[in-house]
């Protein structure tokens, strides 16, 4: 019996592509995995991109904070690291895009949304009202108060939260706009699976490699991997399941 846990690319394949492009998108369906993790922001002119950082600079050169700039200007610009952005095609998706790209793929997202939107929420809400994801998609933040707000507005998407070192487990039986926890996997101790247990809450672990030993035996809280290697942990995925199918 095949009881694979969901493998979401983190920010696509991007061990071997540029972060969120449609490059690493692209790679990492290729690659097999089951979802791809991305990151939204809001322009000046109340767009939604797909970019992590609210600093422009890293990988376009730009001296300039995402929300400082419209779509238009965003769009002009090439991604790449150092140099090697002047030989790049790749440019910032838009949400909307990557929305269509994984609908028609059936490719299932793990959204983050970024402190941008903090400041837009009604960006956010229009969106929301509107859109459609594929099976298996869901919205996560370090913001709690954006996870209330995708809650509020469509009480039918998944949300799960981005935790810190100071995040009270306990508190997360009271937290009903809460559906799962992601978290770094460095929290992967019993305390917390046991703090997920009481609160009927799964969890998604991130900075997975594919050489962590419990990816042959994992918790029963776990319910999602986010990774930047989806194939090496879906071959050790792999591996659990035909030791399986041998006993």
């Amino acid at each position: 019996m095949n009881n694979q846990i969901p493998i979401y690319a983190h920010r696509g394949a991007s061990a071997y592509a540029l972060e969120n492009t449609f490059k690493a998108f692209e790679k990492a369906r290729q690659l097999g995995a089951d979802g791809i993790e991305l990151d939204v922001q809001c322009t000046k002119d109340n767009c939604l991109v797909v970019y992590h950082d609210m600093d422009l600079f890293r990988l376009t050169g730009l001296n300039k904070k995402i929300n400082e700039c419209t779509l238009e200007e965003l769009l002009n610009l090439s991604l790449g690291k150092h140099f090697l952005r002047r030989f790049s095609k790749e440019k910032i998706p838009t949400f909307e895009q990557v929305v269509e790209w994984a609908n028609h793929y059936d490719m299932a997202l793990n959204i983050e949304l970024k402190e941008t939107l903090l400041e837009n929420q009604k960006a956010l809400i229009d969106m929301l009202q509107r859109l459609e994801l594929p099976r298996g998609s869901h919205f996560s933040s370090f913001h709690d108060e954006l996870m209330r707000l995708v809650k509020m507005q469509r009480p039918d998407f998944q949300t799960a939260i981005l935790v810190t070192k100071k995040f009270n487990w306990a508190e997360l039986p009271m937290q009903s706009h809460i559906d799962a926890v992601h978290a770094h996997k460095k929290y992967y101790k019993q305390e917390y699976f046991d703090a997920c247990l009481a609160a009927g809450k799964g969890l998604r672990y991130y900075a997975i490699c594919g050489k962590e030993p419990y990816l042959n035996n994992p918790d029963p809280s776990v319910i999602g991997w986010i990774t930047d290697f989806p194939n090496v942990v879906a071959k050790a995925e792999r591996k659990k399941i035909k030791t399986d199918v041998q006993l």
